[in-house]
């Protein structure tokens, strides 16, 4: 019998995520992590399907064209308001970092020329207070600042609720909390929580702004479901790195790429628009700094390093070069993932457990390493001679104190010398790649100084990646890569002594090479560099050791995003399922676990009770047909029922329905009513108070129930309801027996519907007809119950002649 099949399947998506690896057990203390436990029975999924109950349905009947064209207008506006937002951002942040940053080497080059203990102390105390300032705004403010926010917002789009990623408060925290981190020197990049920046202000702008803090307008509130959510804030990561990078075409791809599970045409158009907003804005901001109005901001502002003028041809010999280069992108690139993995374990295991005052000495403590090293080290080393003076160069030897630069006067006893380590160590990450990636600067830096700099500032990428301080990879992996491929530059142009080949190039491969190998990023990663750098004609070498240093990287573990989200315990579901899931089918992964189901008229004493014994999110209704056999009419979501207990408008005290399943009967809550806040975790059953008359009353549920859920046959593979589920973006999924009769087949012409005048209308989808739903009811009068278990099985499409549903065998 049905009931008897359906007891052993129930809410797909925990089950299946029970058979994917976890992270390794124990609690995540770490600022942003969540633990291992909360994981398997916290965490719960977003609602991307659209949930076609009565409510929705008369929600829909009641809006003509109008209304749709007025939708589409507000999604734009919303795309707008999205790029303007983040572009703001962006400026304020990239103004605040290089201000602060000029300030402290423009004071330290100031006492440096007097006494170089005292610009020492001064460096230590600006850097260490600049990064106490971003730490105590983490731990004591915005914890879910911490980080980049990439894992975390791909997490919610693969659809997966984070408590606090796009909090009011985790936008101020990631804001400022980064001009902390990155002004204060330490080794990580703006980037990535630009992206996280840009999530919050589009999830903020899609609730209408913040109730906690009254910062609220009911002009905003216009999307409320978590599926247009999804759509918003994909338009906020595309635009914060858009804003990081200059680069909109490359914020598009990244977002396609890399944080979103689910992409259609529609949405592209507006994520281009959003990410072309943010260009205009970052470029009219610039346009506005170029007349000193900004403070220090100028060529060290927005990351673009032009590199037009370098090499212009490369030949055949040089592919093997530029082979090693994506293979030793590739090494390392795997070597970081795996290091910060284990630094973040012991950290979560040892450190952060100590509470906050840990994590601000932490954090503090690396400051001041990270101040030692980047002001000794150049203290080491023999400044050098001036090159010869290129009469059309515009570069300056040695550049005037306080000044960006190649060529850095730094603890040199003679006027015409300059210290290599200090150019790329003593100056800010934007400036020190701009150095690196510089043409026509042969023999710039010696061999020596860039091995130096790349095992120091390697491993203090390493041990700050993980403190809580907003933290971005991008930059600080540009600056590893641009080291090593001058390096190997260096060996190609002693070995094959050519005059056309620059080491600036090898340098801007370098650096895509180790983000290749450890983000793992390939189409999106090759338009954004030949983006920042201006230089077309690298696309092909770029593209050959971003494949390289990829596929070497596959060899051993994933990529830095995807490690770190299974490190903090987010469920992530693949691209791919796993391979043992062919050999498995869909009733195996429900297990034996008992389905807890409700009736279609239940006693609201028995619903309190399911609802405090467990914290399953959906559950499936059951009715029973005229021979008493059980027949399941749809699915009622937790949140949905919560919404009924907390209003009671819909008791009752007759235990008979009070709707026909024809919906017919007066809907008293708005569909918006059922939609959970993005801000809380909506109603729990502990808030609502209801008396013992309350409880000795009935709910109707056909009207609120979901009475089209996606089901699988029970002998389907796990494979195939993997794909599913990732594809469609769903919740539940109920697994049934197979079914005995098919009523019709739907193939490809069935769904090529042509919109015609409402009068000569030949068909509709049933999701947006109401008439459909009259078919459906004189269907049900003619041939009794039993006819309604297969149209929940199905798709109903509805035409003058007949209606044909396509049973679980056609899924």
């Amino acid at each position: 019998m049905l009931s008897n099949h359906f007891e052993n399947g129930m809410d797909m998506a925990r089950l299946a995520w029970s058979r994917l690896p976890h992270s390794e057990d124990g609690e995540l203390d770490g600022v942003g992590l969540l633990s291992t436990s909360s994981n398997r029975n916290g965490v719960e999924s977003l609602d991307y399907e659209v949930i076609e109950n009565y409510a929705y349905r008369e929600e829909q009947a009641q809006r003509g064209k109008f209304f749709v064209g007025y939708n589409v207008a507000v999604k734009w506006f919303f795309a707008l308001l999205i790029g303007i937002g983040t572009g703001l951002a962006a400026v304020f942040i990239n103004i605040s970092v290089e201000n602060f940053a000029g300030w402290k080497f423009s004071l330290t080059f100031n006492i440096i020329q007097k006494s170089y203990l005292a610009g020492f102390l001064m460096y230590i105390l600006i850097n260490l207070a600049l990064v106490f300032s971003s730490v105590y705004i983490i731990t004591h403010f915005a914890p879910a600042a911490a980080g980049s926010g990439i894992p975390e917002i791909k997490g919610y789009l693969n659809g997966i609720d984070i408590p606090g990623i796009l909090l009011f408060r985790t936008l101020i925290g990631k804001i400022f909390g980064s001009i902390g981190s990155v002004g204060g020197g330490l080794a990580l990049g703006k980037e990535g929580p630009l992206v996280h920046t840009g999530a919050c202000i589009a999830s903020l702008l899609g609730q209408g702004g913040s109730t906690k803090y009254h910062l609220s307008s009911r002009w905003l509130q216009g999307f409320k479901s978590d599926r247009d959510r999804r759509d918003l804030v994909t338009c906020g990561c595309a635009a914060g790195v858009a804003a990081a990078f200059r680069a909109p075409v490359g914020g598009v791809l990244f977002a396609l790429e890399e944080v979103t599970s689910w992409w259609r045409s529609q949405l592209m158009w507006r994520v281009f628009f959003t990410s072309a907003v943010v260009a205009v804005v970052v470029r009219v901001a610039m346009g506005w700094c170029k007349s000193g109005n900004c403070g220090h901001f100028g060529a060290g502002g927005f990351i673009i390093w032009d590199i037009s003028d370098g090499q212009e041809d490369y030949s055949f010999e040089e592919l093997l070069p530029m082979a090693v280069i994506g293979i030793i992108g590739g090494l390392l690139g795997a070597l970081f993932n795996q290091l910060t993995i284990y630094v973040t374990r012991w950290r979560r295991n040892y450190l952060h457990k100590k509470g906050n005052r840990v994590k601000i000495y932490e954090a503090c403590l690396i400051s001041v390493l990270t101040s030692v090293i980047s002001f000794g080290l150049p203290l080491l080393r023999n400044c050098s001679p001036c090159p010869d003076s290129d009469p059309g160069s515009e570069i300056e030897c040695p550049r005037a104190p306080g000044a960006d630069g190649n060529y850095v006067n730094f603890y040199c006893g003679k006027d015409k010398e300059y210290n290599d380590l200090a150019t790329i160590f003593f100056n800010t990450q934007d400036d020190a790649i701009r150095n690196l990636f510089s043409a026509k600067t042969i023999h710039e830096f010696s061999a020596k100084s860039l091995l130096t700099f790349l095992v120091m500032f390697y491993t203090l990428a390493v041990v700050t990646f993980g403190t809580a301080v907003p933290a971005g990879q991008f930059v600080p992996g540009i600056m590893i890569g641009s080291t090593y491929g001058r390096l190997v530059g260096i060996f190609t142009v002693n070995h094959y002594k050519k005059l056309n080949i620059d080491e600036g190039t090898y340098a801007l491969l370098g650096a895509a090479s180790f983000l290749g190998g450890s983000m793992r990023m390939t189409v999106s990663l090759c338009v954004i560099m030949v983006e920042i750098t201006n230089n077309l004609k690298l696309l092909p070498l770029i593209m050959l050791v971003l494949l390289i240093s990829k596929a070497v990287g596959d060899v051993f573990n994933e990529g830095l995003y995807d490690e770190q989200a299974r490190l903090r315990g987010i469920p992530l579901l693949e691209s791919r399922p796993k391979y043992v899931m062919r050999k498995m089918t869909a009733r195996e992964a429900c297990g034996n676990q008992k389905v807890l189901s409700l009736p279609q008229v239940v006693k609201v004493a028995d619903a309190v009770s399911i609802l405090r014994s467990n914290k399953h999110n959906g559950f499936p209704v059951v009715d029973h047909t005229r021979d008493g056999e059980p027949l399941v009419i749809g699915l009622m979501l937790r949140s949905h029922l919560l919404v009924l207990l907390q209003s009671k408008i819909d008791f009752q005290h007759s235990p008979l329905p009070s709707h026909s399943r024809s919906g017919s009967g007066a809907i008293r809550h708005n569909f918006s009513e059922f939609a959970k806040p993005v801000s809380s975790k909506g109603i729990s059953i502990d808030d609502i108070y209801l008396s013992s008359e309350d409880l000795e009353m009935y709910i109707d549920l056909a009207p609120f129930l979901n009475p089209s859920p996606y089901v699988v046959p029970e002998d389907m593979s796990l494979t195939k309801v993997y794909n599913l589920f990732r594809q469609l973006g769903l919740r539940h999924i109920f697994v049934v027996p197979r079914a005995s009769r098919v009523i019709g087949v739907i193939t490809r012409k069935d769904l090529l519907i042509e919109e015609e005048s409402e009068d000569s209308a030949t068909m509709e989808l049933q999701s947006t007809s109401v008439r459909g739903q009259r078919h459906k009811t004189r269907l049900l009068e003619e041939n009794g119950a039993d006819a309604e278990r297969p149209l929940l099985n199905g798709l109903l499409v509805q035409n003058q002649r007949r209606v044909l549903t396509c049973g679980p065998v056609m899924k």
